[in-house]
């Protein structure tokens, strides 16, 4: 039973989730708003504000952070620069969903996923 479990598996070893959540956090960061499967989106949701926290104390430290978890030098800087900044007087709540449509080759629900 997984009463009171932290977070979705996927079905993936947890180096495989690692990597995948940095790639889709990565090309939110570039594009700002992506379509991928629902249980992607919500625990991408929750992996992407806290980025966004971190990324809006603005320091060097912060900056490091977020450069350990991406490892992508160009959406470190849009992340710090363009996208933490527009949300100082935020308090969490980075991201939205919004469901799509039912993919054709599995029937399983998609959504869209973007910066509020």
């Amino acid at each position: 039973m997984r009463h009171k479990h932290g977070y979705r598996k996927l079905s993936r070893t947890s180096s495989h989730r690692k990597a995948m959540f940095k790639n889709i956090s990565i090309a939110m960061i570039e594009r700002e708003k992506i379509e991928t499967t629902l249980p992607k989106a919500k625990e991408l949701k929750r992996f992407m504000d806290k980025l966004v926290t971190k990324a809006k104390v603005g320091d060097a430290n912060a900056h490091k952070a977020v450069f350990a978890v991406l490892q992508d030098k160009e959406a470190t800087k849009k992340l710090m620069n363009e996208i933490a900044p527009k949300y100082e007087t935020r308090n969490g709540g980075y991201t939205s969903i919004v469901k799509t449509r039912i993919r054709r080759g599995d029937a399983t629900q998609m959504a869209y996923i973007s910066f509020v």
